[in-house]
Order: C-alpha cells, then structure tokens, then sequence
C-alpha cells in the first residue's frame, strides 16, 4: 500500500502521528451493508466515543465530507455516493482521540473502498447572506448553543442559537452551493426556519442532523408532502429573520473523486 497516499486522501486535514512515519488508523475496523429501511425512512448515526466509531447507515458522501471536514457540494463522484449506506465500526488505536477520526477515516476509505482523489479550485455559485432590506430581525442570546435541522411534514424545520457564520454554515450543508456570511452581525442569535426543503441538492433532501461535515446526531429521510405549504427557504429567512440570500460566484476548492469502489475489501 503506498502510505503516503492512504494518508493523504485529503491533504488539508491528514495527521502523521507515530514516529515510524505510519499514517494513524483504526485498530480494528468492521464495514457491513447497512439493511434497507422497512417503513420508507432511512436513519443514520455518526457516533465517536469511549475509543471507538459506531456509524450506521452512513453513505460514503457522509464518511468522505466527515474523513475531509468538508461538504457535500465539494464533492465530485458517481452518483451512489449517496445512495449506498453501510454500517461502521471501528476501534481506536492507543492514545488515540476523537479528534483524530477524521484522520483515521482518511485511511480507512484509502485502505477499505480504494479511494482515490485529486484537489481542483472551481468557480461556482455561491450565495451570500445579508441582511434584507429593513434590517435583520433577530433576537440575540448570550451564547451559542445548538443548531439543529429535522424533518417535518411540512419539510425542513432548523433551531436552536448559532452565529451567523454558523448559520450560513449550517445553510451550507442544506442547500446546493456555498453561503458565505456576510451580514456583519456579531454575536448569536435565536433561529427558528421552517421551509419546504426543495432548495436542497436531490441527496440531501431530508437529512436531519448527523449530515457531511462529521460526526453527530441522528438523521432521517421521510417522504416530503408535495402538498405542503411551507415557504421556501428563501422567504422563510426574508420573513423570519430579516435575512436574505443573493446568488454570486465564489472560488471553491472541490475534491475530484478519481477512483472507489462500492464494495469494500474484506473486514
């Protein structure tokens, strides 16, 4: 195996860890189909703790935006990326943390599903958050806490205290391109955004918290109610928050996937 390139799937974030010059990998590592969901919904989970991963039902697009901290919209690959879901478990090595698993992961798909993948910067849309015409109405809070984004019958319901470069993060995650803060506003805020979700990139839609970007919660697909009269996420800040979002193009750095392979080698 070439080392270098197991370790280096995404250069940005690799960590060389023991003396030797080996890339810092799971312990022992076990890659299982996930089962199919029986009552429409697929849910997944991203847990790390007590010195081990327990993922469950997790795409390779969750794993490799978890292993590059990155998202979903700088990723470039076969459409099953999405579709595929696999259960993981994995043991960390001695004196390994958390904050490692990214890492860890790097290696992992390196080693397990061939990946495979080179760094292009891309032009592409963006959107940039402001404040809409009148001002921002937010009610600000001492401290950030919690962001959360679930699926309800009327479609995409988030919550909870951010900063604005968190929310236009977390917006990041749920629509097709980049958000870029540039509201100006210090501090954080109360949200609470209910819209329909159909501004979100076809394998996100309906995902709730847990999503790229790394481990977390849960998350859950459910059907969405064509019928529902949700506004879109556009009128739903403009109105709730005074906020709006305005299409520009920004640079991105993407990650071209060049080789993997759907089915993992043995455990």
């Amino acid at each position: 195996m070439n080392i270098l390139r197991a370790a280096g799937v995404c250069a940005a974030t690799v960590a060389m860890t023991y003396a030797q010059g080996s890339p810092l990998a799971f312990e022992v590592a076990s890659i299982k189909p996930a089962a199919p969901p029986t009552d429409g919904r697929i849910m997944f989970r991203m847990n790390s703790d007590n010195g081990r991963i327990n993922f469950s039902n997790v795409s390779l697009m969750n794993l490799i935006t978890a292993a590059c901290k990155i998202k979903e919209h700088q990723v470039e690959g076969p459409g099953w990326l999405n579709s595929a879901r696999y259960d993981v478990t994995a043991t960390f090595p001695a004196g390994a943390t958390k904050e490692q698993v990214p890492a860890m992961l790097q290696v992992l798909l390196a080693e397990r599903f061939k990946l495979k993948l080179h760094h292009e910067t891309k032009v592409m849309p963006a959107y940039e958050l402001m404040a809409a015409k009148g001002g921002a109405k937010l009610t600000a809070a001492e401290k950030e806490g919690n962001l959360r984004m679930m699926m309800g019958p009327r479609g995409r319901h988030m919550t909870g205290v951010a900063t604005m470069a968190r929310l236009a993060e977390t917006l990041s995650n749920a629509l097709d391109r980049p958000v870029v803060d540039m509201t100006g506003l210090p501090g954080s805020y109360e949200i609470d955004l209910e819209w329909s979700g159909d501004d979100m990139p076809r394998g996100m839609r309906g995902l709730g918290p847990g999503g790229p970007g790394g481990p977390g919660g849960p998350g859950e697909t459910r059907p969405h109610d064509e019928n529902a009269d949700a506004p879109s996420i556009f009128t739903a800040l403009q109105a709730k928050l005074g906020l709006r979002l305005e299409a520009k193009k920004t640079t991105v750095e993407m990650y071209m996937i060049d080789n993997i392979e759907k089915a993992p080698s043995e455990n």
